[in-house]
């Protein structure tokens, strides 16, 4: 008895010590991605803001001062008449003719957590000319993982418009910009783009859809190092113990799991511009009840459009931070924003329309069955729009307590006005985007 005893315990503790990287697809936590995982949590630790509310209204002042200035902005730009930045992001670049020579003017323009994000912002320039993905142990120089598995710094643009099925993940190694604009440049059918246990990372213009569980295997994720893979999870894009993470004007639908997934302890994450529409399980921000050390976890969402056949978790999350702000919510089935084990959701200037299913007109969901346990919950609605019965359930001791925020967000009755250019922008030689 006492022997069985023993096994049960012996294989219960090697069942949790390999847990975490069964969860990482990482077949074999050798000593290097050890390493990684010491300093993406020490990395994370440096990121965490102690004040979110302080970045929540830095963010909102940005946005209110670049959209007050709107009009003279646009009257010293006669000769780019039709540059009618949507917000304040895209105000950063886009009214540029000369685009594609001062690409990295980009790296300057990230708002909410992920500021400071500068991607290959340092390094030189590495042009994509091949769409094949045939060699995950050894890349061929042209291809997408031959450069973002690079030691140095790069920021990765397309000489063309093409069509990249990856035949594993692709990890990509700190410091990289994945840059699409001038190219209709789509990663689909294949598996998903992971970064995992790394920093400073932007990806921007990028279509992304139909994205499959793959089986693992052998896959380079260095120029040093290599390694064995588990079945990736199906996500389009999957965020894993990162910091300083832009996600951008991206289009996504059609994944078999989570759209983006941001997990692990990741933190200093911004995800703006995007174009979201026909899936399920929509953004996953935090992974488990049981992981605590999700608390560094802070997430901005702005300017994003939540469109057609979106069923729910847009998004869904556990024990961060998370700054929901001025975004569109025109369809979902089920909820559009849930969470559970005590996050923070600040929600301002959003609009959220109701499906007209009347047993869907919440907002909000918590998994906690009793209210009591997630009456101290902090959820924010500030100044949201609620549109065709659409409620948002409020929790948190400081709610009742006005006022709620030093620094209001921009009208949700922006909103349409503010998002109207998510997802990949059509970008032409010469022109301002």
């Amino acid at each position: 008895m006492e022997s069985t005893k023993f096994n049960l315990l012996f294989f219960y503790v090697i069942f949790l010590a390999i847990l975490p990287t069964l969860k990482a697809n990482i077949g074999h936590m050798d000593h290097v991605w050890h390493r990684r995982m010491k300093e993406a949590r020490e990395a994370a630790k440096k990121a965490y803001k102690p004040n979110p509310m302080k970045v929540t209204a830095e963010f909102n002042t940005q946005v209110m001062r670049a959209l007050k200035g709107s009009n003279s902005t646009r009257r010293d730009l006669k000769s780019n008449s039709k540059c009618t930045p949507a917000n304040p992001i895209d105000q950063c670049w886009r009214c540029d003719q000369n685009w594609d020579k001062n690409r990295k003017k980009l790296a300057d323009c990230v708002m909410g957590f992920a500021h400071g994000t500068t991607g290959g912002k340092d390094g030189k320039i590495y042009v994509v000319n091949d769409n094949s993905d045939n060699d995950l142990l050894d890349p061929k120089p042209g291809t997408l993982r031959y450069a973002v598995t690079r030691p140095e710094p790069l920021w990765i643009t397309f000489s063309k418009s093409m069509n990249i099925k990856l035949k594993g993940e692709l990890m990509l190694t700190a410091n990289k910009t994945i840059d699409a604009r001038g190219a209709n440049v789509h990663i689909k059918d294949g598996a998903q783009i992971t970064i995992q246990y790394v920093n400073n990372i932007i990806i921007h213009g990028l279509h992304i859809h139909d994205i499959k569980p793959v089986k693992g295997g052998l896959i380079r994720d260095s120029v040093t190092h290599y390694g064995v893979r588990a079945t990736s999870d199906g996500d389009g894009i999957s965020v894993f113990g990162s910091t300083h993470v832009w996600l951008d004007h991206l289009s996504m639908t059609n994944c078999s799991d989570g759209l983006i997934d941001v997990v692990s302890a990741s933190t200093a994450v911004t995800i703006s511009n995007c174009h979201f529409v026909k899936h399920n399980d929509v953004l996953l921000f935090g992974a488990t009840d049981s992981f605590s050390g999700d608390k560094v976890m802070q997430v901005t969402l702005a300017f994003n459009h939540f469109g057609k056949g979106l069923v729910q978790r847009m998004p869904r999350c556990r024990w961060g931070f998370f700054h929901i702000v001025n975004n569109d919510y025109t369809h979902w089935l089920m909820y559009a924003v849930g969470g559970s084990q005590q996050p923070t959701i600040i929600s301002q200037g959003n609009r959220f329309v109701a499906p007209e299913d009347r047993n869907a007109k919440e907002v909000t969901k918590r998994t906690e069955i009793n209210s009591n346990g997630w009456k101290n919950w902090n959820w924010r609605s500030e100044g949201d729009l609620f549109v065709n019965g659409a409620f948002f359930v409020e929790s948190g001791k400081k709610v009742a307590q006005p006022p709620k925020t030093d620094v209001k967000a921009q009208s949700a009755k922006s909103v349409a006005s503010l998002t109207k250019d998510a997802g990949p922008i059509k970008c032409v030689l010469n022109k301002a985007c």
